[in-house]
């Protein structure tokens, strides 16, 4: 295949689940929209150097979290309701999750939604966030524990049946 139709394979094959994992991570549809496509067309121009990335999703994910305006005030302001256009989530996903989720400091945020949504090891989250593996452990079970305590047992389940 060449350089277009590898692009246009990786894009078809994982567009959606990074949107959705940028929803979770922003709490913002439009926000998630623009930093993903934002993302991709980085990825389209140094497609070479990205396809031989150990995770080219990973390489997309993290850029697109980078690319989020204000990302790092939005964590420290208090969670907003989710209005009615947040509420249709892609894929049906659970707005009082992402509301929940928003709640969280930003690198767990990044860490329970690249491990629980993403379906990222532990070493390679490590990796991404330039942070230890025991670091990385340690604001999953932060994270995990701050949701548990939010989220009533019906919606504390995450994509993929995990628990929090």
């Amino acid at each position: 295949m060449g350089r277009s139709a590898d692009f246009d394979a990786f894009y078809d094959a994982t567009s959606r689940r990074v949107l959705h994992q940028l929803y979770a991570l922003t709490g913002d549809l439009e926000q998630a929209r623009q930093c993903t496509q934002e993302a991709y067309a980085r990825a389209w121009r140094q497609w070479p150097a990205v396809s031989a990335a150990t995770s080219p999703e990973a390489w997309v994910r993290t850029t697109a979290w980078r690319l989020a305006p204000g990302r790092r005030i939005a964590v420290k302001r208090p969670a907003k309701r989710p209005s009615t256009r947040a509420a249709r989530t892609p894929g049906g996903g659970s707005a009082d999750l992402v509301a929940a989720l928003r709640k969280l400091p930003e690198r767990q945020r990044y860490a329970i939604v690249a491990r629980l949504i993403a379906g990222a090891a532990v070493a390679d989250i490590a990796t991404e966030t330039g942070a230890s593996v025991a670091t990385v452990e340690n604001r999953l079970a932060k994270a995990r524990a701050t949701l548990a305590r939010i989220l009533p047992d019906d919606t504390a389940v995450l994509t993929g049946g995990h628990r929090v």
